[in-house]
């Protein structure tokens, strides 16, 4: 290996772990108090969720940062979806809801194995 090829590998190195290094200084833990009042305000979404009559919200998740609500899981309608959304964002102190949830066809996820064969 030629001095250059190993003085730029040597450098590409450097830049990793400093890239590394400054991702992790950038990361500020939450104060209790935030972690207890994003905690609650999921339990409101949850709560809201169960509460309608209209869809069944069993295997949508609620995860909340900083007042933005992330709803991942299945769902089984368009129009479900919808509403989950719609749910969450009207639950005082959401600032944002990020939809990450999955849409079930037909009783099937998609993909895998369909056991025959």
């Amino acid at each position: 290996m030629t001095p250059l090829r190993m003085h730029t590998g040597y450098l590409a190195a450097i830049a990793v772990v400093g890239l590394q290094l400054s991702a992790c200084a950038s990361y500020v833990a939450k104060a209790p108090e935030e972690s207890a009042a994003d905690a609650a305000l999921a339990a409101r979404i949850y709560a809201a969720l169960s509460a309608d009559p209209n869809y069944y919200y069993q295997h949508v998740d609620v995860r909340v940062d900083n007042g933005i609500a992330q709803l991942s899981g299945y769902i089984w309608s368009v129009n479900a979806l919808n509403r989950a959304k719609q749910i969450a964002a009207g639950i005082p102190g959401v600032t944002g809801v990020v939809d990450q949830m999955e849409l079930e066809r037909n009783g099937n996820r998609g993909g895998g194995h369909s056991g025959t064969g």
